[in-house]
């Protein structure tokens, strides 16, 4: 067998003429060096560290009028953003990259965005105030559930006011714990 080899030129000195016989053959072997060395690179390529933004100092609960509200879309010099879901007014500052300038969800930055979180659908802005009146029930569920992921994530800092109605003067206690006057008399 080892004869046989030596004439014939080898197994390598075989497969390398077996290889560049064929114009297709020659170029599947560099479409496989290609893909080989992409993978290659793109596991030696060290993702670059970016130095987290400081901590925002955490705000204190108050409510916002749509108005007021559009102050906090992240372009101003603090970067703070805020999203108002169903009412309520979370401080999604911390979810930045999402909700803040150039974000997947820039849209939903100093506004409220229960209407497009019903519709799925980033591109539905509302200017003034809306009372997602005409949500279908599955739609009113959506926003629901949308709520209860902000609650987790997000601090909640206020409501959001409809026209005409007045802000509610919170105390320092209920920005800590908001239930605590609620709780008081249930021992006495």
């Amino acid at each position: 067998m080892a004869e046989n080899e030596a004439k014939s030129g080898g197994f390598f000195t075989n497969l390398v003429l077996e290889i560049t016989q064929s114009p297709l053959n020659i170029a599947l072997v560099c479409l496989i060096a290609v893909l080989v060395y992409k993978i290659i690179k793109s596991r030696q390529d060290v993702p670059t560290y970016r130095e987290p933004e400081p901590e925002l100092p955490k705000l204190k609960k108050r409510d916002f009028t749509v108005e007021e509200l559009k102050k906090y879309d992240g372009t101003q010099e603090d970067g703070r953003v805020l999203v108002a879901v169903n009412g309520n007014v979370y401080d999604v500052t911390k979810g930045k990259r999402f909700y803040g300038p150039g974000g997947p969800y820039a849209a939903f930055g100093g506004r409220d965005a229960s209407r497009g979180l019903a519709t799925f659908s980033v591109s539905t802005k509302t200017d003034g105030y809306d009372d997602l009146s005409d949500l279908n029930t599955m739609e009113m569920d959506s926003v629901k559930e949308w709520e209860a992921q902000f609650k987790e994530k997000y601090d909640l800092v206020g409501k959001l006011l409809k026209p005409g109605e007045q802000p509610t003067n919170y105390s320092d206690e209920e920005d800590e714990t908001p239930t605590a006057a609620g709780d008081k008399g249930k021992d006495d």
